[in-house]
């Protein structure tokens, strides 16, 4: 009766279903994409940079400390809403969220490729809940845009 329980690890795709999998309302958008995780990760990890390309709503995003894994950064929206941000990224994984926002982004090695997964939209304070208005449409568009970068 002593035996250990059982283990296993999530690649970052499969745990960001499982977080997502406790938010009302969000949606994870997955895919396979044609390039390496290193060429893949190279721009979505590029948080002031290439992210903004990839994420449609972005127009700005500033990182203004790093410890570590923990980053918190300055985030604004195209339609000129503004966010802290606060999280954790590491290769394969980007969680950051503010009290009206969240932003989660996935990246594994498949095969010859890459599987990424993205979700995020705008918060219900005090709730684990996001309002599910574009959250399917911009995560669709987050994997074209991606594509068309590599």
């Amino acid at each position: 009766m002593n035996e250990p329980w059982p283990t296993t690890d999530l690649d970052p795709v499969r745990r960001l279903h499982v977080l997502v999998g406790g938010i009302r309302g969000a949606h994870v958008t997955e895919a396979h994409i044609d390039a390496p995780f290193e060429q893949v990760w190279a721009l979505l990890g590029d948080l002031e940079g290439a992210f903004g390309q990839v994420v449609p709503d972005m127009e700005r995003l500033r990182v203004v400390r790093r410890q570590g894994e923990r980053v918190e950064a300055l985030a604004r929206s195209k339609y000129g809403m503004r966010a802290r941000l606060r999280g954790v990224q590491r290769p394969g994984w980007c969680w950051l969220q503010s009290r009206f926002l969240l932003l989660g982004v996935a990246a594994a090695p498949d095969g010859l490729g890459t599987r990424v997964a993205f979700t995020g939209g705008v918060r219900l304070p005090t709730r684990a809940a996001l309002i599910p208005l574009g959250v399917r449409r911009e995560g669709s568009r987050s994997v074209q845009r991606l594509a068309a970068l590599l």
